[in-house]
């Protein structure tokens, strides 16, 4: 019986793990012209995504790209499959942070959405923290991996 209560205790505090918009993930004002860059990039890429323009992802994703999604995890090829076929359409990512790292030729950006989407035909919106990982190859950016890590908070969009 000692071991019960502390244990249904240490249950009850106890936080399932989700990611979280921090008080660091901020759209900086001072972004050097590499950073700007990059958002500009994602923002394009944004774009591309919405209008399923897979010639211009194919340009910009990089052959060994990783995509994570919460439904699984791929590369380059059945990303661009799965956005010309409609299996994923993303319709509209309203960003509402940005935060740009860089580490010497690998930017990582940080984006906080709500992701209107069309999946599988039915449409949703969902909070995402997306990570973006570019690489400068032969002086242009290429993209690595993208990540959509569901957020905890309520969807802003159309508040």
């Amino acid at each position: 019986m000692k071991l019960i209560i502390p244990a249904i205790l240490m249950l009850l505090t106890a936080q399932i793990s989700f990611a979280q918009p921090t008080e660091s993930i901020k759209t900086s004002t001072k972004n050097t012209p590499e950073q700007q860059e990059i958002i500009n990039i994602s923002k394009q890429k944004w774009d591309w995504m919405a209008d399923k323009n897979v010639d211009s992802l194919n340009v910009l994703f990089d052959d060994k790209s990783m995509f994570i999604h919460m439904g699984g995890s791929w590369g380059k090829t059945q990303e661009l499959a799965t956005i010309k076929s409609g299996g994923i359409w993303y319709k509209k990512a309203q960003v509402y942070e940005v935060i740009v790292n860089m580490f010497g030729n690998t930017a990582i950006l940080l984006n906080d959405i709500d992701l209107v989407a069309q999946v599988g035909g039915n449409e949703v919106t969902n909070p995402f923290m997306v990570t973006e990982v570019y690489i400068k190859v032969n002086d242009k950016w290429k993209m690595g991996s993208l990540t959509f890590s569901h957020l905890m908070r309520p969807v802003k969009l159309g508040k």
